[in-house]
């Protein structure tokens, strides 16, 4: 399991032009890319979930537990994108939706579980996900 975290000032997702999940945070919070791979856990979720809310990435070294920071989760199946050979990557990596939905879903409630505020896109959908990265701070995270 992956997630691409970004520190955000400001960001939103929207499903045929319906914004379905935006945080405002105050001053920070993070976007959580999430990615699921077919040997990926409930366990594993939660492990991420908490690496996520506990990550000193905020300002003055401080977490998104510290400060209470939003938190917008997106899957995000090209996380595990094969680049390995050719121009064309392969999708084989990552879980199919029927494994890889209830995982999002579980790392997103395990986030909740912790005291975190969260906003989520659509499984599946085709989202436009708009983002304001402050510092920039992008990290990769994997179990």
């Amino acid at each position: 399991m992956r997630a691409l975290l970004q520190r955000v000032s400001q960001a939103q997702v929207t499903v045929d032009g319906d914004v379905v999940g935006r945080i405002e945070p105050n001053p920070q919070g993070l976007v959580a890319l999430v990615g699921v791979t077919h040997d990926d856990t409930a366990a594993k979720a939660k492990a991420l979930a908490e690496k996520t809310w506990r990550l000193r990435i905020l300002d003055d070294e401080k977490s998104a537990a510290d400060v209470n920071a939003p938190i917008l989760v997106i899957s995000q199946f090209t996380l595990y994108a094969n680049t390995a050979k050719g121009r064309r990557p392969a999708w084989n990596a990552a879980a199919p939706g029927a494994v890889a939905e209830p995982l999002v879903d579980a790392y997103t409630q395990a986030l909740r579980d912790l005291g975190a505020t969260v906003e989520t896109g659509r499984f599946g959908a085709h989202m436009q996900v708009s983002l304001t990265n402050d510092g920039p701070v992008t990290i990769l995270l994997e179990l």
